[in-house]
């Protein structure tokens, strides 16, 4: 695809000055976690990690992606809140938290902020 593409179709993909960061979780659940208890954690997670910071989690109980509820890049300060809740939690083994990424194109490496 060409590379001068008109400010328009650079927004309507995403690219360059308009690229969308995000960042992606893993997590592992104790083993006898029952699953009143992992739903109890997911409803508290989607109302005070992500609601509460204007985030967006798309994904399953153990692995999912987080971006911002509307058109954007989430901050690396709205990534550590997410990763210190997560880390308090007693119901978790393990919680993995990527850096931030390209949400539209996870290969593509983060645009240099200018």
């Amino acid at each position: 695809m060409a590379t001068n593409r008109s400010q328009r179709l650079r927004k309507k993909l995403c690219v360059d000055e308009f690229q969308e960061l995000g960042f992606e979780l893993n997590l592992e659940f104790k083993e006898n976690l029952a699953d009143d208890a992992i739903d109890a954690f997911l409803d508290a997670f989607l109302k005070e990690a992500m609601e509460a910071n204007g985030l967006g989690y798309v994904g399953g109980d153990d692995y999912g992606l987080v971006c911002l509820q509307k058109r954007g890049s989430v901050s690396e300060e709205q990534r550590a809140k997410v990763e210190a809740w997560l880390k308090s939690r007693d119901e978790l083994t393990k919680a993995e938290v990527s850096p931030l990424l390209d949400v539209w194109y996870p290969e593509k490496p983060i645009n240099p902020v200018a």
